[in-house]
């Protein structure tokens, strides 16, 4: 991240990279769900139990959109019972620092979370 000049110089500009990373991660449960597979593979059932409040559909779309950008893998578990796994990949996993530095930061700087606020 780059800090613009002081007054007098440049105009500001938003920061591409933070745009693009808060705008993915910004949606909702994008970010939980990266936290929630930190702990180790979990299946469809699993993971709606872990947040509650998510619907199944919204689950699957935004397990789907992880899967797409590569953060998630998605495993299909032979049966019977056939199963899925979902579990973070490498590229995932190398978000984990920043997660927790977020996690950290609100926990010291943020008021707790009301009703519909938290997991």
């Amino acid at each position: 991240m780059t800090v613009g000049p002081e007054v007098g110089g440049t105009p500001r500009a938003c920061d591409a990279g933070l745009a693009r990373a808060f705008a993915f991660l910004g949606k909702r449960w994008n970010g939980i769900l990266l936290g929630t597979l930190a702990h180790g593979p979990a299946g469809f059932a699993e993971l709606t139990r872990a947040l509650p409040g998510i619907s199944e559909s919204v689950l699957s779309d935004r397990l789907g959109e992880l899967c797409r950008v590569g953060l998630v893998s998605r495993t299909v578990r032979e049966g019977p019972p056939l199963g899925v796994t979902y579990q973070l990949t490498e590229r995932g996993g190398a978000l984990l620092p920043a997660l927790d530095a977020l996690a950290h930061w609100a926990q010291e700087n943020l008021p707790a979370a009301g009703p519909r606020g938290g997991c």
